[in-house]
């Protein structure tokens, strides 16, 4: 008897694991749909426990603000912290401003600067991914935690591996982000060999706006400004 209740409770997981596929595929289909008709866009990550009077959450407003001013709109996270900077930097300048909500059981929740008709809500982080990397001219990283790095070096995969095309990666804090760029370059390239000396010029690290958007500038001189998708 034992034995039949278990193979039934595992029939039911893999039933309901199946229709799950039809979850996630809404899922990527609203995504797709309104994620299209945003015109070309900057991701911004960081902490969403930064606090509004923090000097990060401060320059965030900042450089968002000084991206919507060069043509391009902001994607964040859309909950708190460096994420509502974001879009608040691009609500101040009258830009666009994408948030894509994660259901969380803490921390999240959608900010009020987001455009309302370009706030999406995912139960899936691999959607959400998918969505900041396929529609995002750049990223800009703020300090963070967890999340902000899985987001950062799943960008740096992508573009190492040609997987997707190759666009500016910002890291914004030398003092924040100089130890992992140290041990990037003296532990990963020249006592191991895990990466090639060409990975490292994928990410820049600055302190300014003023720079974020000088490597922006510089990085699409070539091109006109244009959806990457």
């Amino acid at each position: 008897m034992r034995k039949e209740q278990h193979h039934k409770s595992w029939n039911a997981i893999k039933t309901n694991d199946s229709w799950a596929i039809f979850k996630i595929m809404g899922e990527f289909v609203n995504g797709f749909e309104k994620m299209s008709k945003i015109g070309p866009c900057v991701s911004i990550f960081g902490s969403a426990r930064t606090k509004p009077e923090h000097e990060y959450y401060q320059l965030t407003v900042e450089v968002a603000n000084k991206i919507v001013d060069s043509g391009y709109g902001v994607i964040t996270g859309g909950g708190p912290g460096i994420m509502e900077a974001g879009n608040k930097g691009a609500h101040l300048g009258e830009g666009t401003s994408v948030g894509l909500n994660i259901e969380l059981p803490f921390e999240q929740h959608n900010n009020p600067y987001i455009d309302s008709d370009k706030s999406l809500d995912f139960d899936y982080f691999f959607v959400r991914k998918v969505m900041f990397v396929k529609y995002s001219q750049g990223f800009v990283v703020m300090p963070g935690g967890f999340g902000t790095l899985d987001e950062l070096f799943e960008a740096l995969t992508l573009i190492q591996t040609q997987k997707i095309e190759k666009f500016p990666i910002i890291l914004v804090g030398t003092k924040f982000w100089g130890g992992l760029m140290d041990w990037i370059k003296e532990t990963l390239l020249e006592k191991n060999g895990n990466i090639s000396p060409k990975d490292t010029d994928l990410i820049y690290l600055v302190d300014t706006a003023d720079e974020v958007i000088e490597i922006l500038d510089n990085f699409y001189k070539e091109y006109r400004l244009s959806p990457n998708f």
